[in-house]
C-alpha cells in the first residue's frame, strides 16, 4: 500500500498551521479532550480514515480512556458506557459527518439534545471539532495516507 502523495497539510505548511489552530479551538473552549477523541474516532470510522482510526485511540488511551469504551464507539447506541452528554455529541458527530445521507442532515432532535448538554460556546466548539476531524479525514482518504505512519 502506498499513499498518492504526502498529506496536503504537510505539503503546504500554511495549511498545517491553519488546521492545527482550528483544531485547538475546541479544547480552548473547555471541551474534554477525551470527548474530543471519541468524536474524532467516530467520525473517522464513518469516513473510513485508517490513519485517524489508528491514531486517535492512541491519544485517547494516553488521556486515560479505556479500551472498553474505545472498542464500543462504533456501537455507542447499544452499549452502556457513554454518558447522555457523550451520546449527544456522538449523535451530532454522526449527523454532521453524514450530511448527504438524509434530507435534513442534522435533525432538530439531534441538535436539541446536544444543546441540552452543551452551552452555546461548547456546542459551537463541538461543531468546529467535528468539522475539523472531517477535514483531516478527507485529506487522508483522498491521498490514501497509510495507517500507522502517524504515531501521535
Amino acid at each position: 500500500m502506498q499513499s498518492r502523495m504526502g498529506n496536503p497539510a504537510v505539503v503546504i505548511p500554511e495549511a498545517m498551521q491553519a488546521l492545527l489552530a482550528f483544531g485547538n479551538i475546541a479544547q480552548k473552549c473547555g471541551l474534554s479532550p477525551k470527548l474530543l477523541e471519541l468524536v474524532n474516532l467516530r467520525a473517522s470510522q464513518i469516513n473510513g480514515c485508517g490513519v485517524c482510526v489508528d491514531g486517535h485511540p492512541r491519544i485517547a488511551r494516553r488521556l486515560g480512556e479505556t479500551d472498553e469504551r474505545l472498542f464500543a464507539v462504533s456501537a455507542w447506541r447499544e452499549t452502556p458506557y457513554f454518558s447522555p452528554a457523550e451520546r449527544a455529541a456522538l449523535a451530532l458527530t454522526e449527523a454532521i459527518t453524514r450530511v448527504s445521507d438524509r434530507a435534513d442532515p442534522v435533525p432538530d432532535e439531534i441538535w436539541d439534545e446536544a444543546a441540552r448538554h452543551y452551552d452555546a460556546k461548547s456546542l459551537a466548539a463541538l461543531v468546529i471539532a467535528i468539522a475539523n476531524i472531517n477535514v483531516w479525514n478527507r485529506l487522508n482518504v483522498a491521498t490514501r495516507q497509510i495507517a500507522g505512519d502517524w504515531k501521535p
